[in-house]
C-alpha cells in the first residue's frame, strides 16, 4: 500500500498519530509496528504539549495479526520475542506530553494494551473492548494485567482478564476504562478538544503533573510488561494456544485440552 501504515501530523501544539490500515483492522503486523516506532519517535522530537492517538476504520486495533511472523528476532529467546512485539507501543510511554486515545472503535488484545498506556481514552459507545488472551490460550501482555487493576480495581480487572469477555463502549465507561463514551463520529472531535484544554495549560506544569501521577501509582509498566513476556511465550508454545488461534482464524469456538 502506498499510504503509510501509521502518520503522524501537529498542529500549534497537539499531535495526531493515526493507525492507518483498517482493511486489516490495524493489527499489529510488522509493518504497522515499525510505522507506529517511527511515528512515536517523531512525535517525541515534536515537543507536543499533547498527543491523540487513533485508528482508521472500524477498530482502533484488533491486536496481533496471527497470520503474519510479528514475533520477529528468532535469535532471542521467547519472551524477548514477546516483549519486542509490544516495545513499539509501549514506546508512548516515553512522551513526555500527555496521550490522549481517541478510540474510533474496537480495541483488543495488544489494540486494549495501547488505550491503556494512553492517559486519558474517549471511545466508541458501539465498540468492543477488553483482552481476550485466555481465550486463545495465551497469557496476557503489554503490562495489561499491571495496567487495568489499576484503572478499574483489581475485582473488575481480574473478571475481565479471566473470562476474556469484551465490553461495549457504554459499561467500559462505567468500569472507568474510558473517560467518555460518546457516537463513533465524534470520537476524534472528542479527543481534539480535550487535547486543545490540556495543551492551553501551562506545558512545564502539565509534564510535572504527568510524572507526577505515575511517580504515585508506581508506575514500572515496561517491568511489567517483560514479566508478563515470560508467561506469554510460554503460553503461545502450548497445544491450547495453537487450538486457540486456529479456532480464531477458522471463526469457531475452541476446544481446550489443557496441553
Amino acid at each position: 500500500m502506498s499510504d503509510p501504515a501509521v502518520l503522524f501530523s501537529a498542529s500549534d501544539g497537539v499531535g495526531v498519530l493515526t493507525l492507518n490500515r483498517p482493511d486489516n483492522r490495524n493489527s499489529m503486523t510488522g509493518e504497522l509496528l515499525d510505522a507506529f516506532t517511527a511515528a512515536s519517535a517523531e512525535a517525541r522530537a515534536a515537543q507536543l504539549r499533547c498527543l491523540v492517538v487513533t485508528g482508521t476504520g472500524s477498530c482502533f486495533s484488533s491486536g496481533a495479526d496471527f497470520k503474519a511472523n510479528v514475533q520477529r528476532g528468532t535469535q532471542l529467546s521467547p519472551n524477548e520475542r514477546s516483549y519486542g512485539m509490544y516495545e513499539p507501543f509501549l514506546s508512548l510511554l516515553d512522551i513526555a506530553a500527555p496521550v490522549v486515545g481517541a478510540l474510533n472503535g474496537h480495541a483488543v488484545g495488544g489494540g486494549f494494551g495501547l488505550a491503556l498506556v494512553c492517559d486519558v481514552r474517549i471511545g466508541a459507545r458501539d465498540a468492543k473492548y477488553g483482552a481476550n488472551f485466555v481465550k486463545l490460550g495465551l497469557a496476557p501482555g503489554m503490562a495489561i494485567s499491571y495496567l487495568l487493576p489499576r484503572l478499574i480495581g483489581v475485582a473488575r480487572a481480574s473478571e475481565l482478564l479471566l473470562t476474556g469477555r469484551l465490553v461495549d463502549g457504554a459499561e467500559a465507561e462505567r468500569l472507568g476504562i474510558l473517560n467518555r463514551a460518546v457516537a463513533t463520529d465524534e470520537v476524534l472531535r472528542e479527543a481534539l478538544a480535550l487535547a486543545r484544554t490540556i495543551a492551553d495549560n501551562a506545558p512545564l506544569a502539565v509534564r510535572a503533573t504527568k510524572r507526577a501521577i505515575q511517580r504515585g501509582l508506581g508506575l514500572q509498566v515496561r517491568d511489567a510488561a517483560r514479566l508478563e513476556a515470560y508467561a506469554q511465550a510460554e503460553s503461545l508454545a502450548t497445544e491450547d494456544a495453537r487450538e486457540g488461534i486456529a479456532a480464531l482464524l477458522a471463526k469457531r469456538p475452541p476446544n481446550f485440552t489443557g496441553k
